[in-house]
């Protein structure tokens, strides 16, 4: 790294990014914890409810809803389901901001999909957890039980219940697709629900603690430098919630897209949890993430066309 160039900014070179980063020793109780999590939250009915029908698509009929959150309280999504025969579904996380509309483009005209918003993002009414990503990171970590993430992750198997309650044909094939925050949240969510099939995770946040904390950015990840500089007893709640362990016990096919250039999620950790995998997985190595430019929208829009296919060869081996 030059003088010259930001910290975050810094270019890692691929050699040392396709190396597996040193192995993250679990807490004990990782997966008890993780377990009970969903037992709690992840099982069972969730109660929803259309609030508006949007206009609809050549392929979908489009509804935002809201659903009963692991919070307590209630959540925004939108549900979109084909007008004609479903033979997949999908759950589709975002990145930490929140969302304000369904992305439809790209989504096959037989899948059936949900858009869940995480507790506290925008497009939620204000509830338990505050909007501001910086804020949102640091929300109830002083404890495993009460961090945000949690209930972010929890949210998920949620947002799956209500989809395949309004799609139960899709339950042959449920995917899951997010990136950024909602990557790391996949990562986290995805050892605990046998109902999902394959997984597309972008830029995934929230991998490897030791390599997150080692350096600037300009996402979250700031925040929680910050944080644990002046509250360093917090440290060990993140290891329940690092996605390069999680990754680890995940033993479906996913595809990874992890970047080179990253200024608020760190390469090296977006590599870690590629490399944790255990199951069957693919990688596509972008050049940036989290960067303003019609390279990044090209770019994001490979890695979409990278996923379609992906998820597509699913229908092949089912055929």
């Amino acid at each position: 790294m030059t003088a010259d160039v930001p910290e975050e900014l810094t270019e890692y070179p691929l050699s040392l990014l396709l190396t597996p980063p040193p192995a993250l020793r679990a807490p004990g109780d990782f997966d008890a914890f993780w377990q009970d999590t969903f037992a709690e939250f992840g099982t069972g009915a969730v109660s929803w409810e259309v609030t508006e029908a949007l206009e609809p698509t050549p392929t979908h009929r489009v509804d935002r809803i809201l659903f009963g959150s692991s919070t307590g309280e209630q959540v925004v999504a939108w549900l979109a389901l084909p007008h004609g025969p479903v033979s997949r579904g999908r759950v589709v996380g975002h990145g930490y901001g929140g969302r304000t509309e369904p992305a439809l483009d790209m989504l096959p005209a037989d899948t059936a999909a949900i858009f869940p918003v995480a507790p506290g993002q925008e497009a939620n009414a204000p509830g338990r957890f505050p909007a501001l990503s910086a804020r949102h990171v640091l929300a109830g970590i002083q404890n495993r039980e009460t961090y945000s993430h949690r209930y972010s992750a929890a949210d998920l198997w949620r947002a799956a219940t209500v989809l395949l309650d309004a799609a139960p044909d899709a339950a042959v094939a449920l995917d899951y697709q997010g990136g950024s925050f909602g990557g790391g949240m996949g990562a986290l969510a995805l050892p605990w629900d046998e109902r999902f099939r394959r997984a597309s995770l972008d830029v995934p946040s929230f991998g490897h603690f030791p390599i997150r904390l080692s350096r600037r950015c300009t996402g979250s990840g700031e925040a929680v430098r910050s944080y644990l500089r002046r509250h360093p007893e917090v440290r060990p709640v993140l290891d329940y919630f690092d996605a390069a362990i999680a990754a680890s016990r995940v033993r479906i096919p996913v595809h990874v897209g992890a970047a080179v250039v990253d200024p608020s999620v760190d390469p090296r950790g977006q590599f870690a949890v590629y490399h944790a995998l255990t199951g069957p997985k693919r990688l596509t190595v972008r050049g940036s993430g989290h960067l303003e430019g019609p390279i990044e929208e090209l770019s994001n829009r490979l890695f979409r066309q990278g996923t379609e296919d992906f998820f597509a060869a699913a229908r092949i081996d089912q055929d």
